[in-house]
């Protein structure tokens, strides 16, 4: 079994003549804990919809847990079941109860038993903090308990690597500690994840490497204490000194 988990090589892509990747080459190894960082418009968000192929790539190659999704012949499907991803938005089917949000794709994609797919559900309910909440609509929950549902939704499917893309950056302040709450308790269990996100401060706590995006390319990459504690590269320096600025902080 391979230590890399994540494999991105020469990987581009454009958007028309808008070209938003740059010949990305990274590794992300099992257990691993990388967190993308950098400005609007520098690519984050398209690095990790690629990772799945939600954007096919333009050109490269991409890798998850030894199986090439970029490989034609691959079982898209197949692979994406190893891989769980949770978005901005929450993505909850407002018409199922958090219970049926949970088990509707455990039974439908992977074939588990009702009773099944609710033992695994409100295990991850349990394991966010929302075991009580199994029966409510997902009108009935503030974002950041919506979001948990949504994370409980995608271990749901016992991933092999999580993809984060600013799971917090929709949700009101008092709200983002009971998030990001959880995913410290996922890296500290050893889960691999890509993590696209502008706390600082998460990123300085939790991750193993944090790599700085800029104009699609990746500017810096290395543990938190070099390249948000002491970055190399002067734009790195700069995105910093802006977002680490509390006159700057909404």
């Amino acid at each position: 079994m391979s230590d890399v988990m994540i494999e991105l090589s020469g990987l581009s892509k454009s958007f028309g003549s808008l070209e938003v990747l740059r010949d990305i080459d990274l590794q992300v190894e099992r257990g691993e804990v990388v967190c993308v960082i950098g400005p609007s418009g520098s690519g984050k968000s398209t690095l990790l919809r690629c990772v799945n192929l939600l954007e096919v790539p333009s050109a490269g190659k991409v890798s998850v847990d030894g199986t090439e999704l970029t490989d034609p012949d691959t079982d898209l499907d197949g692979a994406r079941r190893h891989v769980g991803m949770v978005f901005q938005q929450f993505n909850l089917f407002s018409h199922l109860s958090v219970l049926e949000n949970l088990t509707v794709a455990q039974r439908k994609v992977l074939g588990r038993s009702k009773d099944e797919s609710e033992k695994v559900a409100r295990e991850n309910l349990d394991k966010v903090g929302l075991a009580e909440k199994a029966d409510s609509m997902p009108a009935q929950l503030s974002g950041g308990q919506q979001q948990r549902v949504a994370i409980a939704r995608a271990l749901s499917m016992n991933p092999h690597v999580m993809l984060f893309d600013e799971p917090t950056s929709a949700l009101d302040p008092e709200l983002v500690g009971d998030v990001l709450g959880v995913m410290r308790q996922l890296a500290d269990e050893g889960m691999t994840m890509l993590v696209v996100t502008h706390e600082m401060q998460f990123a300085r706590e939790v991750a193993d490497r944090v790599l700085f995006m800029d104009g699609g390319g990746i500017i810096e990459q290395g543990p938190p204490a070099e390249v948000i504690g002491n970055p190399k590269e002067e734009r790195t320096r700069t995105f910093l000194a802006r977002v680490l600025d509390p006159i700057h902080q909404e």
